[in-house]
């Protein structure tokens, strides 16, 4: 007991978290109480899903049903109307590696609807590319110190006296190391990402500037129907829209991929939208990857205390109960099956529990094993900087809660191994 109050200590000093938050985040493994996990493959009549006609037809839909109820809610569907215009294109990229083109993305009909700026990269080959979508924090400026690049339309000012265009420029480029870029292109793959904020800030009252308002009549949901992972995963599925109409793309390859929040949001799209080959979910943490019922880093109150916008109303019921959650995240996982699946953590990443991903990817194995593919069979941790798996593959590396260079190269190499095994 001794042990566990100091650990509570040594979590509040570190972390600051607020009374608002609930107990202090626990960091000893010693303390983890005790939790049973839901079985992806039991029916709710309690009978076993044994046959992938089985987990397709009933199972799965029931599963997706209970994460849209009580964690994220719905996803609509793509808009009429919705159309695209390329704006600009350079076949002279990345001194000359790269065709970069930009295009923005209609979500209704006219050029006065409300849009998403598209950052596309492409490698110079003769066939069509593979993509690798996500969404970025920080603008497609950030990505790249290309000064071609569109900037943001909505901008996170450092410095209060900056102006708009001394913030654009003290920012571009400044998450290039999230998108080593020319690592990618020398592979052979491609880059499509967009702003997040084009589809909703990320903020409690974004909704109200976001497309759960500005889209609620031509998506015909109400804005508390969805929540703004719903809103971002949404917005997956457009550019996947758009990468289909583009012959340079190989659409039926496309790898999904996010970090973080937008791991969260990669999963969930990934779950919902069957034509993402792969997903991908670094660093996802907690209402992603990680386990919910193992109280270990960053809790379901922590979320919904600091961003009550990520989820629906109903998961805040859940805030002091995750045992109560018909569901935990090993069956959002499950949810991505047959398709490979790459989750990913960092050690010092604390908050996001490593662990609790690493346990998610393991019990959603036994889904894969339904279509006779290997996923996670280890049962401890892999070491620092190796990786465990093969349909669904982890790894946990040095360092902090980040995109690397180490996790791009793990990423790269998965993707070319499916596609040998095609």
């Amino acid at each position: 007991m001794k042990r566990y109050l100091f650990s509570l200590l040594i979590a509040t000093l570190s972390y600051g978290l607020s009374s608002a938050q609930g107990p202090p985040a626990n960091y000893d493994e010693s303390a983890v109480p005790p939790y049973t996990l839901p079985d992806p493959l039991i029916s709710p009549k309690g009978k076993a899903v044994t046959t992938v006609k089985e987990w397709e037809r009933k199972q799965k839909p029931y599963i997706l049903k209970l994460f849209t109820e009580n964690v994220y809610g719905k996803i609509p569907a793509r808009p009429a109307g919705m159309h695209f215009k390329v704006t600009e294109t350079d076949s002279a990229a990345l001194n000359g590696k790269a065709i970069r083109k930009q295009v923005a993305i209609y979500f209704s009909g006219g050029d006065d609807a409300p849009s998403m700026d598209l950052l596309l990269y492409l490698p110079k080959t003769n066939k069509p590319a593979t993509v690798f979508v996500g969404l970025n924090f920080t603008g497609n400026h950030t990505i790249a110190a290309d000064k071609a690049i569109k900037p943001a339309r909505h901008l996170k000012k450092k410095d209060r006296q900056m102006t708009d265009s001394e913030a654009i420029e003290s920012s571009r480029g400044s998450s290039a190391s999230r998108w080593p870029l020319e690592e990618i292109i020398n592979k052979g793959y491609g880059v499509a990402t967009a702003h997040y904020y084009d589809l909703e800030p990320d903020d409690k009252d974004g909704w109200k500037q976001g497309i759960r308002t500005t889209m609620k009549d031509a998506l015909h949901i109400a804005t508390d129907e969805w929540s703004a992972i719903g809103a971002w995963s949404w917005g997956l599925s457009r550019i996947q829209d758009y990468l289909e109409s583009d012959a340079a793309v190989d659409a039926k390859r496309t790898i999904l991929i996010g970090h973080s929040r937008l791991g969260k949001t990669a999963l969930w799209a990934g779950a919902n939208d069957q034509r993402f080959s792969i997903v991908i979910s670094n660093n996802s943490g907690e209402g992603g990857a990680a386990l919910s019922r193992r109280i270990f880093g960053e809790t379901i109150r922590n979320l919904n205390t600091s961003f009550p916008h990520w989820f629906i109303a109903r998961y805040k019921s859940y805030n002091d109960h995750p045992e109560m959650l018909p569901v935990d995240q090993h069956m959002l996982l499950s949810l991505i099956a047959p398709r490979p699946l790459y989750v990913a953590s960092a050690e010092d990443d604390k908050w996001a529990d490593p662990k609790g991903e690493f346990l998610s990817a393991k019990n959603a194995s036994p889904v894969y094993a339904l279509y006779k593919l290997q996923g996670v069979t280890v049962n401890e941790m892999p070491n620092v900087n190796n990786l465990v798996g093969e349909t669904i593959r982890y790894h946990i590396r040095t360092g902090k809660h980040d995109v690397t260079l180490y996790d791009w190269q793990q990423y790269l190499e998965f993707a070319e191994q499916n596609k040998k095994s095609e």
